[in-house]
């Protein structure tokens, strides 16, 4: 067997090659937008994070963007996380994704959350969501990406259980 004699990583090191991007840094020419869905469960994996920081990106770049809540996605719009209270971290990160959403909204984005799933599946108000985001009827889950793909809009589309 051969051992490598290579010294462990030590904080500070590059892993990775940082300086090759392979592809331009598009921007959004006026007029373009952008469409995020969010079919998926807070803190149970990376994918609404990740899909949170992408859409910050995508507002940055200049799109006019929506980002869309539905079925368990409407839970990334809990107002009252935290603990013991409301708004404190109840460990690092815990309010990682009302921070993100807020965010998304401060820089331009709009965010939307669908009213079936809040009230029918999850017992939430209208009030129960971060301030900013607005409730949709649930018919507008189909038109709001007609709407979008009509203008030829950059969508992603995340759906997770």
């Amino acid at each position: 067997m051969t051992m490598l004699n290579a010294a462990p990583p030590q904080p500070g090191d590059t892993l990775i090659n940082l300086e090759e991007k392979l592809f331009p840094d598009h921007q959004a020419k006026p007029g373009d937008r952008a469409l995020i869905m969010m079919h998926t469960v807070p803190f149970e994996g990376s994918v609404g994070l990740v899909n949170m920081l992408t859409t910050t990106r995508i507002v940055r770049k200049g799109f006019d963007t929506s980002f869309v809540l539905y079925g368990p996605g409407v839970l990334m719009a809990a107002a009252g996380r935290g603990f013991p209270h409301v708004g404190d971290e109840g460990f690092p990160g815990n309010l990682s994704v009302n921070k993100q959403l807020k965010t998304i909204m401060d820089e331009g984005g709009k965010a939307y959350a669908c009213r079936f799933a809040m009230a029918g599946l999850y017992g939430m108000r209208e009030t129960d969501v971060s301030p900013g985001v607005k409730p949709f009827h649930p018919l507008d889950v189909l038109d709001i990406l007609i709407d979008h793909w009509r203008d030829g809009a950059l969508t992603i589309a995340t759906w997770t259980v």
